[in-house]
């Protein structure tokens, strides 16, 4: 008996109807055929997104490229520099592509350059998912759960207003919450500012005073657990606005409250404190969100220095680094916590829920709900429910955008005060002497 295939197999199996899924395969790659930047301000913050076009008609893909603070920059980049250098090159090719554009300006991981090919990356994700009729979770190896827990912010002037806002969102279902509270005569990050008064009140920039600030807080975490009780989960964001030593003790103090977990206790500049933490305190400690490089995260993971990466992924260059981040982090015990504020578009929104969906090692995902005019602009944020995040079902990000509505919120739309002064930028806040402060 012979074996192997006969020429009659081959050309019954050549004339047999495709599976499904097989036959964008065999059509012809798609190329980059144009590359464009929509700027779109609907919810007070400067959102960048990328649209690539393909040569093969309605293929397209979205991409979050937003850096607020600097996002005329991110602009630029995209299109005098990674357009001319992609335009014509296979879509499909994201790993090449990457490397390529990361590898494009010599000198590497500044977030200007990054959130540019953030653009980039996620679009030719959207692509490849479109191209193959599937959410983008399924290239990567498909869900792992149902959902991803998600956190939500409860600040006030006052700790009692804080603790209003944390009973609102716990009756609404979400089990997680960040605190933050304001400081008498301060500034405060993440909660509302307090006026100054006196001599002070003739300062230009706003004050911000470590020492009081921790004191206040500390109050706050001791109030929360007596009122809000043991069940919720608690958190709360630093923002590298102390000194490392104290940060230290800070650790140390809130470790009473048991918290899910501390972030950005330190400055990236500071990051070796982070060893001193963890040898005199159990306080979960998450770090991540302004960094730009491996060599800012690798040896925090490598060391099991903190409980959860932090990262913004647009700001680490996109899916395809944070991916793999991602899969560094699980052989370390490392958890995934991305950056999910207003200053992520609903397609970098989608992006992280993509990966909270697909990576094992996730561990909660900070949400945002949109307002009306994000909702105008776009269509297909993730949806929340009895505080879970859900990955959108259709295929790629499952976003589409409106070009006219976005055009109706140009950037600065809705900016007051520095934000419009600085065009979108942050401005300066001081200790007490004077000092510039980390922010």
């Amino acid at each position: 008996m012979k074996t192997g295939v006969r020429r009659r197999d081959l050309l019954a199996l050549a004339a047999a109807p495709l599976l499904p899924g097989t036959a964008l395969r065999a059509a012809a790659v798609p190329k980059i055929k144009d590359v464009s930047v929509i700027p779109t301000e609907p919810a007070g913050v400067r959102l960048v997104i990328v649209k690539v076009q393909t040569d093969q008609d309605g293929l397209y893909g979205y991409g979050c490229a937003t850096f607020t603070q600097r996002a005329d920059l991110v602009v630029e980049a995209v299109n005098r520099y990674l357009k001319p250098l992609v335009t014509g090159r296979p879509a499909d090719a994201i790993e090449d592509l990457w490397n390529a554009m990361y590898n494009s300006s010599y000198w590497r991981n500044g977030p200007v350059l990054n959130n540019a090919i953030s653009g980039i990356d996620q679009a030719l994700w959207d692509i490849k998912g479109r191209q193959a009729g599937m959410p983008v979770y399924e290239l990567l190896g498909g869900k792992c759960r149902r959902g991803a827990m998600i956190y939500s912010h409860a600040a006030g002037r006052e700790i009692s207003e804080t603790l209003d806002e944390a009973r609102k969102l716990m009756a609404g279902g979400v089990r997680a919450v960040r605190l933050q509270v304001g400081v008498p005569g301060m500034a405060a990050y993440g909660a509302p500012g307090q006026k100054k008064s006196g001599d002070d009140a003739a300062q230009q920039d706003p004050v911000f005073d470590p020492d009081a600030y921790v004191r206040r807080t500390l109050q706050l975490f001791e109030a929360a657990r007596k009122e809000l009780g043991g069940e919720v989960y608690l958190l709360h964001d630093v923002h590298e606005r102390v000194p490392p030593r104290l940060a230290v003790q800070f650790a140390k103090d809130l470790e009473q409250f048991k918290l899910f977990f501390m972030e950005d206790a330190l400055s990236p500049e500071n990051i070796d404190y982070f060893r001193q933490i963890r040898a005199q305190c159990a306080t979960p400690l998450a770090m991540g969100e302004l960094f730009n490089n491996p060599h800012e995260w690798n040896m925090l993971i490598r060391e099991s220095l903190i409980d959860y990466i932090r990262v913004h992924v647009t700001q680490a260059g996109g899916l395809t680094p944070c991916w793999k981040m991602a899969a560094m982090a699980e052989a370390f015990q490392v958890r995934t916590a991305w950056h999910g504020p207003g200053d992520v578009s609903p397609v970098g929104h989608c992006a992280n829920v993509t990966l909270d969906v697909a990576c094992p090692n996730f561990g909660i995902q900070e949400w945002t709900a949109p307002n009306e005019r994000i909702q105008e602009v776009f269509d297909g944020y993730p949806v929340m429910k009895d505080g879970y995040a859900y990955a959108n079902e259709k295929p790629g990000w499952g976003v589409e955008i409106n070009a006219a509505a976005a055009a109706k919120y140009p950037f600065g739309f809705s900016e007051r005060g520095d934000g419009k002064r600085l065009n979108g930028g942050w401005g300066v806040v001081r200790r007490p002497d004077g000092t510039v402060i980390n922010q």
